[in-house]
């Protein structure tokens, strides 16, 4: 956990600290600045793929601890930039980082935690990434603020030092020895690698299912500030309230409502969840015909509120669901491959976001609603497809069975809600 805060403080620093800090160092204005940080971010696609390979070569553990020490040298980097070219190395050895830890940190959960263990420690991951951010973003505030070269090239020092400290902490950590297979488990499999993956056809669904709810996610930090400012004409400082009651929600609430629901199986919780942001939603379009102020305030509130709960149901049982789907052999480039389920959606989001608010806004939401709502439908029906393991928290470990596409059904478990 403590290597989790490091990770998301340092997440929560990166974008205002760049921006800034290399704005003031080279002079270029902050347009460009933002152009050569997009392009570099784009090796993160770049990585993801690499890093599920190299999970399941050497493991999670040092691909984790890699990815801290990869983003470590970035940061310390920065004071060093003095062009464009030199601002985009170091900026792209960061992003080559964070791109490497979504599969291999979700990949290391699997390898130290099991059945409903894994779902606490990834609420645990939720929820302390949220106020890491938070923190990080006002770390960086309050060091930019004092405007000093000194300011500057000390709050990226101590990120790259929290970066090492991160990866000596990870280190630490004892990982199980892997499960006694049968021989048919252990069994080489024809065509290995990431040809398995695009083979399980279940998978694919189970990880394109998500993309429309990973744009659902976006709406927050992209859509939600343009709505609320532009078609209900409220005040900006409601956007950074609306923020907080989301991030600061889930910090808080994440593990207990986690722990609450680890009896039930998985598809269902995150499929309530995708539910509940079609319902929120579905507020928001209503409450564009609204014109009674008010009643736009109450409405606003209660669909955020209404997300947030649905983020806490959604996102950690699902992790959990498709961590536990994947065959442990290959479980980095699972990962890798799901990840796409969200790296691209966020890639996408502000400029295909943007471009629906343009068109209609009523629509907009209305076209969420329902490509979640599809996505909710979607994890239901998958459910007898998927590993008991994968589905139910508290289902025994088996071994994974030998090349199959398409999964048997499993039975109901007795105790699911």
């Amino acid at each position: 956990m403590a290597g989790m805060v490091i990770d998301a403080t340092g997440n929560g620093m990166y974008l205002p600290l760049s921006l800034l800090f290399f704005h003031h160092v080279t002079g270029l204005p902050i347009e460009r600045v933002g152009v050569i940080m997009t392009a570099a971010a784009l090796l993160s696609l770049v990585s993801n793929p690499i890093a599920g390979a190299l999970v399941d070569r050497f493991g999670a553990r040092a691909v984790v601890v890699g990815g801290y020490l990869v983003r470590a040298v970035g940061f310390a980097t920065y004071p060093l930039v003095e062009s464009p070219v030199t601002m985009f190395l170091a900026v792209a050895l960061v992003a080559l980082g964070d791109g490497s830890y979504p599969p291999s940190i979700q990949s290391f959960v699997a390898a130290i935690a099991q059945g409903s263990g894994r779902d606490k420690l990834l609420a645990a991951q939720r929820s302390l990434r949220n106020a890491g951010l938070g923190a990080g973003g006002l770390i960086a505030g309050a060091a930019l603020g004092l405007d000093s070269d000194a300011a500057y090239k000390g709050i990226v020092l101590v990120s790259a030092a929290a970066f090492v400290g991160a990866a000596l902490i990870l280190r630490t950590i004892p990982v199980p020895r892997a499960r006694v297979r049968t021989e048919t488990a252990t069994a080489p499999r024809k065509g290995g690698g990431y040809r398995l993956v695009l083979r399980d056809r279940t998978f694919l669904v189970l990880t394109l299912q998500n993309v429309p709810t990973a744009f659902g996610y976006m709406v927050l930090s992209v859509a939600l500030p343009v709505y609320v400012t532009q078609e209900l004409s409220a005040s900006p400082s409601l956007v950074g309230v609306l923020y907080a009651v989301n991030t600061v929600g889930i910090a808080l609430f994440q593990i207990p409502v986690t722990r609450r629901l680890i009896r039930y199986r998985r598809t269902r919780t995150a499929a309530i969840g995708a539910s509940m942001f079609s319902v929120a939603f579905v507020t928001f379009a209503v409450l564009a015909g609204v014109s009674v102020p008010s009643v736009q305030l109450v409405g606003v509130f209660a669909a955020t509120a209404l997300f947030t709960l649905g983020e806490m149901l959604h996102g950690a049982p699902l992790s959990a669901l498709v961590s536990s789907a994947a065959p442990e052999e290959t479980h980095g480039r699972y990962m890798a491959v799901y990840q796409f389920s969200w790296a691209i959606p966020t890639a996408l989001a502000p400029a295909v976001l943007t471009a629906l608010l343009s068109w209609s806004v009523t629509s907009m939401w209305l076209l969420l609603a329902v490509v979640v709502a599809c996505s909710a439908l979607t994890l239901v029906r998958l459910e007898r497809w998927l590993p008991a393991r994968a589905v139910h928290p508290n289902a025994p470990a088996v071994p994974d069975p030998p090349e199959e596409q398409v999964r048997e059904p499993v039975a109901p478990l007795r105790g699911d809600g």
